[in-house]
């Protein structure tokens, strides 16, 4: 499942040289100029970085929930249920978090640049 995702984010985020990938949560992670932007979860779920200020509007969308994966809630994270997940929902999920994670600082070294 994490890794059909995979390929469908790939599918949209293309050939950008600012876009890289590492193995993280039993999936994939895809960074953005070095910092986490969205990510496959090993039971098909998405997580999404949107920031605080995007939250409540993220929560608001089908199958949205705050990332809790150690039992504790992360602000500013959201895990996407793999039923709610069709092409349009994995773009525009995309879209918000490049929304919250485009302007800030580049990160060096963390990520593999495909």
């Amino acid at each position: 499942m994490a890794d059909d995702l995979a390929e469908q984010i790939r599918a949209f985020v293309g050939d950008d040289p600012n876009v890289g990938e590492i193995r993280m949560f039993g999936g994939t992670c895809f960074t953005l100029n070095g910092n986490m932007m969205v990510g496959t979860l090993k039971h098909g779920a998405l997580l999404v970085r949107v920031g605080e200020e995007q939250e409540p509007a993220a929560l608001a969308l089908p199958g949205a929930r705050r990332m809790d994966l150690t039992g504790r809630e992360m602000k500013g994270f959201i895990m996407v249920a793999p039923d709610k997940l069709d092409d349009r929902a994995i773009e525009s999920w995309i879209a918000m978090a490049s929304r919250f994670v485009g302007p800030m600082p580049p990160k060096t070294g963390s990520a593999r640049q495909k």
